[in-house]
């Protein structure tokens, strides 16, 4: 496969997909190490709590990564974890949109995103990339 067949085989919403779930990815890893981090240095009456949390928090951020990996790659696999991440993204900001006031504007650029994504990944053409037959 040349570079031009294969550029021409990822289309560009393949790419904003890519994108979008890799930078959702990284913002849960980074939560998560910053949750780990602080339950560390701060002294709480939960001490354990917010570390395992922020366990849990940085490994969820690793599975949108591997994802954006694998659609970059044409995995079909990838799409599914993918999904599932712009999919947790509507409740999250609902709940964020409830709370008002900043949070309100953070939980609509949640939903958007959310949106967003799953259009792109949803895409017929992008569908067509992951689900090609070699002929």
């Amino acid at each position: 496969m040349t570079a031009e067949t294969s550029t021409a085989a990822r289309p560009a919403k393949l790419f904003a997909a890519v994108a979008l779930t890799a930078v959702e990815g990284a913002a849960l890893a980074v939560w998560g190490g910053y949750m780990i981090v602080a339950g560390l240095v701060e002294s709480t009456r939960n001490q354990g709590l917010v570390e395992y949390g922020g366990v849990v928090i940085l490994l969820l951020g690793l599975l949108p990564l591997l994802a954006a990996r694998a659609l970059l790659k044409l995995r079909r696999w990838g799409r599914s974890p993918a999904v599932l991440t712009q999919t947790t993204c509507l409740p999250v900001a609902y709940y964020m949109w409830q709370s008002g006031g900043a949070m309100a504007g953070l939980g609509a650029l949640v939903g958007v995103a959310g949106v967003a994504g799953l259009v792109m990944l949803l895409n017929p053409t992008v569908t067509a990339a992951l689900y090609r037959t070699e002929d």
